[in-house]
């Protein structure tokens, strides 16, 4: 047997070998996300339990939080209680029980008319033979008189007591157990009718008594089923609670009817509610399940980064479990106003940074989701669902194209205007009064919009921190032309950071020609060169008087210009720049020539060969259409500089020819960048370049200004006139 420690050992061993493997994590992840997610939406951690009991005098005053329709059920099971008492007792009438008894009567009254008749007989035998033939006791004055030939009493005894009993049995009442009784007086009175002598009346009476049964027999099945069919056939009882509605008043005696609507509404003493918690676990997993499948279809990128799903499960958690919070927030005093508490939660919070983090349209899937999760949480209220989703999808929108730092207060602007109206439209569709829709929807709107930008804009650091992720806000901080890198860049290598500026106006305008990240082309652009800091005045637009390259060999010029990369590289990542910008600043050069260096090698050394590969940068070639993009700037910025004469065909033919040397020396050739791209690359930066280094009018030398006062005026229309051409 192994000892404890070892098995402890093992155990261990072995969930760590589970921990390390990524779908074990994945699932553990999803579980934890899943089982969250349920208590949050179906249990109310912080509940307004009001403890009230039939008969006791409430101490306080109870407002209703919210509208309501909810069925009575204790009216609803007395009504149709009700409804199924008045439903009569089914029988059955057996025919043959009539028959039985009248055969009985007969064959009693057939056996004393033989009696009577049997001439052999002394009366007292007769008597005795009437005794032993009857099953019940008769006086001795009666079996007297009934051993005395009568044939005529006997018959009509017989014929009128079958009659009777025929008619009485044979009715729709017949005889049943309940009313046997009632059934033997009747037939007991009624026997005086047959008009006979004392003696035949008992005879009748005693038979009545002996031989009468019922005939009708309780038919429990079928009472059932049409008392079923009643109770069904009666509607719920109903009952309508309206927002703020007083449910019960200080010193009032609490009613069936009190805690009725108290746990409509769900104020009355708090149990775990076991069912919720279970339909709210399903639903939670498909829901789940849909984003997933929706990931799997058309953003297999964050499906297969965990990091990503991690992400946007912490974003929905901390998005509701404010959302709880504030829910959960009453203020006794304007218990009307704390029961609209639904319409601050910031789903727009989440819709923003699952928007600027992740993707757009993965963000109106989960604010769709996320409404629709409100509305449970707060006890199946659509209108807050509504709110929810309007300022969700504004909240997206608002930050869809965010390109500076204002965009994130102008959406929680937006979002605040948007659930300001739609406040507004539900409360005039739930009969609000105006005043307080008027002032709800103005309060509770701006402070949505506000709290959803206010978390938006503090959570995003963090995030970002914490998974490695480059939002547009972080970006927007980086080309701020006070961070300190770009700082030491305007100061150490002035004709760089102006280079750089220029470079990311082209790359920008390109990026956002060919549909790719316009904002992260433009900071990196700004950042492409920060390896010119180490070495400023080794590069030409840095440099004020002599060329430090003539005086060194062209191998060494070479390895000092390529370096930068490499100084840039370490300089990004010393600084903690993105890694997508860090991408850029190692692939803007590839593997491109320095073309002059090279040739100047070729000259110096025409009796040997030189090796072409000692030239070219290290690499690697741009892997994105980002980083093609700002190889391209980068090269034609640094070309039409040096263009002497820039005429707009001069300019135009010498973009095209460097975009083609750049595709032809193979530099494109791992970017996604079609020929079609390039195209309207090409035409972008002829635009913007012609913008730059556009045509101006030569204005005139001072000496020629002064002249007579008539003539300057002159001079001075004219001019204006050529300005205005």
């Amino acid at each position: 047997m192994l000892p404890l420690s070892n098995i402890r050992g093992k155990l261990i061993n072995t969930i760590n070998q589970l921990a390390r493997k990524r779908k074990v994590r994945r699932g553990l992840a999803a579980f934890v996300f899943f089982v969250v997610l349920t208590l949050l939406v179906a249990v109310d951690f912080m509940p307004r339990d009001i403890n009230l009991v039939v008969g006791q005098v409430s101490p306080i005053n109870v407002f209703a939080p919210r509208s309501i329709t909810f069925e009575d059920e204790a009216k609803t099971e007395e009504m149709r209680n009700l409804a199924a008492a008045q439903i009569k007792k089914q029988y059955i009438k057996d025919p043959q029980v009539s028959l039985d008894v009248q055969r009985e009567v007969s064959t009693l009254v057939d056996e004393i008319g033989k009696i009577q008749s049997d001439s052999e007989l002394d009366e007292s035998e007769r008597v005795k033979r009437i005794k032993d033939a009857v099953p019940f006791t008769l006086s001795a004055g009666t079996l007297k008189q009934l051993a005395r030939p009568d044939p005529e009493s006997l018959a009509r005894l017989k014929m009128g007591l079958n009659g009777m009993i025929a008619r009485l049995m044979e009715s729709e009442e017949g005889i049943t157990q309940e009313n046997i009784k009632e059934a033997e007086n009747k037939l007991v009175t009624e026997i005086a009718n047959l008009q006979m002598d004392s003696y035949y009346s008992e005879l009748a009476a005693a038979m009545v008594k002996n031989y009468l049964r019922p005939n009708k027999f309780y038919d429990a099945e079928k009472t059932r089923r049409l008392q079923e069919a009643a109770r069904e056939a009666v509607p719920p009882v109903m009952v309508s609670i309206k927002e703020g509605e007083k449910i019960i008043g200080e010193g009032e005696i609490v009613t069936e009817e009190h805690i009725a609507k108290l746990e409509a509404l769900g104020l009355s003493r708090h149990t775990l509610p076991v069912s919720a918690i279970l339909g709210s676990a399903l639903l939670v997993g498909l829901l789940m399940l849909v984003v997933l499948l929706y990931l799997y279809q058309q953003n297999r990128k964050i499906y297969n980064n965990p990091g990503h799903l991690y992400l946007l499960g912490i974003i929905v958690l901390g998005v509701l479990g404010v959302t709880k919070a504030i829910v959960a927030i009453n203020f006794s005093q304007w218990p009307g106003f704390a029961a609209l508490f639904g319409y601050l939660a910031p789903i727009a919070a989440a819709g923003m940074l699952i928007a600027i983090l992740l993707d757009s349209r993965l963000a109106v899937l989960v604010v769709a989701i996320m409404s629709f999760l409100l509305g449970l949480i707060t006890g199946g209220q659509i209108r807050f669902a509504i709110v929810g989703l309007v300022g969700g999808m504004i909240g997206v929108y608002g930050v869809s194209k965010l390109s500076q730092r204002g965009d994130l207060a102008r959406a929680g602007f937006y979002t605040g205007a948007a659930n300001i109206l739609v406040i507004a439209a539900m409360g005039l569709l739930t009969d609000t009064p105006v005043g307080l829709v008027i002032t709800s929807s103005l309060i509770l709107g701006s402070v949505n919009g506000i709290l959803s930008s206010i978390l938006t804009n503090g959570a995003i650091p963090y995030l970002e921190s914490a998974f490695g992720i480059t939002s547009a806000v972080k970006l927007l901080e980086l080309s701020n032309p006070g961070n300190p890198l770009l700082r030491r860049l305007q100061i150490e290598a002035p004709g760089t950071y102006h280079h750089s500026l220029l470079v990311g106006n082209l790359a920008e305008s390109a990026a956002d020609a060919v549909g790719g990240d316009s904002l992260l082309v433009r900071v990196a652009a700004y950042y492409h060169d920060i390896g010119k800091i180490k070495r400023p005045y080794f590069f030409i637009e840095n440099q004020m008087g002599e060329n430090p390259h003539d005086k060194i060999a062209p191998t060494l010029s070479t390895l000092i210009l390529t370096s930068h990369v490499k100084d840039g590289v370490e300089m990004a990542r010393e600084n903690k720049l993105p890694q997508g910008i860090t991408d850029i600043i190692e692939q803007h050069h590839g593997t491109s020539l320095c073309s002059f260096f090279y040739h100047k090698a070729v000259e110096n050394n025409k009796n040997e060969s030189v090796n072409e590969e000692e030239f070219r940068y290290e690499g690697p070639k741009p892997q994105t259409k980002e980083a093609a993009i700002v190889m391209l700037a980068d090269a034609v910025e640094a070309a039409i500089r040096s263009l002497q004469n820039r005429t707009p065909g001069r300019v135009e033919g010498l973009v095209h020819k460097i975009i083609r040397d750049k595709l032809m020396d193979g530099q494109l050739d791992e970017s996604d960048l079609t020929l079609k791209d390039l195209d309207i690359i090409a035409n972008s930066f002829i635009r913007v370049l012609s913008g730059i280094f556009h045509s101006r009018i030569e204005y005139p030398d001072l000496k020629a200004l002064k002249q007579p006062e008539g003539a300057k005026k002159t001079k001075r229309r004219r001019s204006l006139r050529n300005i205005a051409k």
